[in-house]
């Protein structure tokens, strides 16, 4: 059977991950002079308390050795390791680095997204593997979903957006601007975050998401995920949401130490992707 894995993207505690047979490798997160593997190490509550006692967190990529490691525990097995999206990350590009370094039977797939539609992709990836499905099958399946993808971000504090180089310097600007909500979304090729939605207020904002959204034609054959870091909006987002898109399913994720790094404390990501 192929054996999936993937990163902590996902959104995955490792237990979880092991109870539905995912590998997951964890990001890295460094603060306060010490670097830990998230839901390893430390968790969001861990972060967001030294955030709050003036430290602030860089983010990276799992080691090589720590991918080739978790390769070389599965050399007999097909796998296929989903990562997040090249240029958000470097996990790709570690991911194809230790497979170089391997002798197994492995295949590394740019999700292009994270969080919640990359969860999603694993999810779905699993079970075609519990089918018997081949790799190749497998990716195949995944496709459609993967080309109809859309993410947001509203950030509370653009520093840290800057800080982690994740959004082109315009959008930075525009985010700075007083008196202004503004959103940002993953560019088509899942490489940066850019200028999306620009409102006077919460409420516009998620209205202006909602508005791209039903001109991209989401609908029942759509899933929503909204995920946040300790957002005092979650409620008026779900509400917002479960009121104008009441046929689409949705889900609650909270982010990891990865993703409150690049977004900052109470930001808000809203993603939908085809099922």
């Amino acid at each position: 059977m192929t054996k999936i894995i993937s990163d902590t993207s996902i959104l995955y505690d490792l237990k979880q991950a092991e109870k539905e047979n995912i590998t997951v490798i964890p990001l890295q997160i460094s603060i306060n002079h010490q670097t830990y593997h998230e839901f390893e190490d430390i968790q969001s509550e861990d972060l967001l308390k030294m955030i709050q006692e003036g430290h602030l967190p860089t983010s990276s990529q799992p080691t090589i050795g720590r991918v080739l490691e978790t390769y070389e525990k599965y050399q007999n097995t097909p796998i296929l390791n989903i990562t997040m999206a090249d240029g958000l990350s470097g996990t790709y590009q570690s991911a194809c680095m230790a497979k170089e370094q391997s002798d197994g039977d492995i295949t590394v797939l740019n999700s292009k997204t994270l969080c919640g539609p990359h969860r999603y992709l694993v999810q779905k990836a699993n079970a075609l593997a519990s089918e018997g499905k081949t790799v190749e099958e497998i990716i195949e399946a995944l496709k459609p979903s993967m080309d109809h993808s859309i993410s947001y971000l509203i950030p509370q504090d653009f520093d840290y957006l800057k800080r982690g180089g994740r959004c082109s310097k315009t959008a930075a600007s525009v985010g700075g601007l007083l008196k202004l909500v503004a959103v940002m979304k993953l560019s088509e090729d899942g490489t940066i975050l850019e200028k999306g939605v620009i409102a006077r207020t919460y409420k516009k904002a998620l209205q202006g998401i909602l508005n791209e959204l039903c001109t991209a034609g989401v609908d029942d054959s759509y899933k929503l995920y909204i995920s946040h870091a300790k957002s005092n909006r979650l409620q008026e987002t779900l509400d917002f949401f479960k009121d104008n898109l009441p046929q689409v399913e949705t889900e609650v994720l909270d982010l990891s130490c990865a993703f409150i790094t690049q977004g900052g404390p109470g930001c808000v990501a809203i993603q939908v992707i085809k099922k």
